[in-house]
């Protein structure tokens, strides 16, 4: 194992928020003296520069994230920084110093082991910071819209929960690839998706939501739906996909999980409905998730994904961050520093 300390001096512990029960971010604490990890085979040591806040983080501090870990763990799983530290059985390490974005525990601290396969280097002049997402939220809005969504130009696209970072991305994305764009999110976040291209933002609460996407369509319905909200807006999402050639898919469940049964798939909603979690995507279909990455590396050599713009806070505030995230009282991505 090759370790490179000569930054940090000879501790062996680092600051890091640490999830002590399953009852929400408040449960998150700030330690100051927690171990330092060391990198097992085929993973990388990371000196953390900025890590990235997600709703999945505020569902595994409930313990409703499927697979998710138990208290105690230092929470976060997204993270851009500099390789430190290289494990055994890395085939053809990057050098250390060299700056990379991927997932992995225990994001929200100082150093983090990270997945040697999983990783793509940060682009040339970017931070840390501007590189979170491109592997979570990009890809997964990626993944969503090609592989599985199978967008083509003039489709109309509904990206539900649109001002979120996946939802951002999927709308620059889908205008990218020649569709019509229709977007949801609450009233006080209409201006943000408007600026990203959307051909038209609804309130994704609005009890008459389907009506206006039926009637906006001239009664045929929309080709792909991207559900990220759940319960809240499950059903109008199955309502406005067209009949057996519009699809689903399902990507997150930030109001809570929806039911469909058999008999909705027989007698009431018949679009094709795709479930995606991009881990499992790349653990289940490696393939396919490489062509996914670098379908990101060329939309960034092309100018087409930029460098991002989150809100980065203290490493100390991630307990009101999650909770802002959680009740719905962000946009855009966020992070933290765990430096500061």
């Amino acid at each position: 194992m090759e370790i490179n300390d000569s930054q940090q001096g000879p501790e062996q512990t680092m600051r890091a928020l640490i999830q002590h029960s399953l009852r929400g971010p408040e449960e998150l604490r700030l330690a100051t003296g927690h171990p330092r990890p060391v990198p097992g085979p085929g993973e990388y040591l990371i000196r953390v520069g900025a890590a990235g806040v997600n709703f999945a983080d505020a569902m595994q501090t409930r313990g409703t994230y499927g697979g998710g870990p138990q208290a105690h763990y230092v929470a976060g799983f997204e993270a851009a920084g500099e390789i430190v530290g290289v494990g055994a059985d890395v085939e053809r390490p990057l050098p250390l110093g060299a700056h990379v974005i991927g997932t992995g525990p225990g994001a929200f601290a100082q150093y983090m082991t990270m997945p040697a396969a999983g990783v793509l280097p940060v682009p040339t002049g970017w931070s840390d910071a501007e590189a979170l997402g491109m592997v979570l939220n990009w890809a997964t809005a990626l993944a969503a819209l090609g592989p599985l969504g199978e967008v083509k130009a003039g489709d109309v696209v509904l990206v539900q929960a649109a001002a979120g970072g996946v939802g951002q991305a999927a709308v620059r994305l889908a205008r990218h690839y020649g569709a019509r764009v229709f977007a949801t999110a609450s009233p006080a976040k209409h201006a943000i998706v408007e600026a990203l291209g959307a051909d038209e933002v609804l309130d994704g609460r609005h009890p008459g939501l389907a009506a206006e996407i039926t009637r906006l369509t001239g009664g045929a319905g929309v080709d792909l739906v991207l559900e990220s909200v759940g319960r809240a807006t499950f059903e109008t999402s199955l309502a406005v996909a067209k009949p057996f050639t519009g699809r689903v898919v399902v990507l997150g469940a930030a109001s809570g999980d929806a039911t469909l049964t058999t008999h909705d798939l027989i007698f009431t909603h018949y679009a094709q409905i795709k479930g995606l979690h991009i881990g499992a995507l790349a653990a289940k279909a490696p393939s396919l998730y490489r062509s996914v990455m670098s379908e990101i590396q060329a939309l960034v050599a092309d100018g087409v994904y930029l460098p991002g713009t989150p809100e980065v806070h203290p490493l100390a505030d991630g307990p009101e961050v999650l909770q802002r995230l959680e009740a719905g009282a962000t946009h855009g991505k966020h992070a933290l520093d765990p430096w500061r």
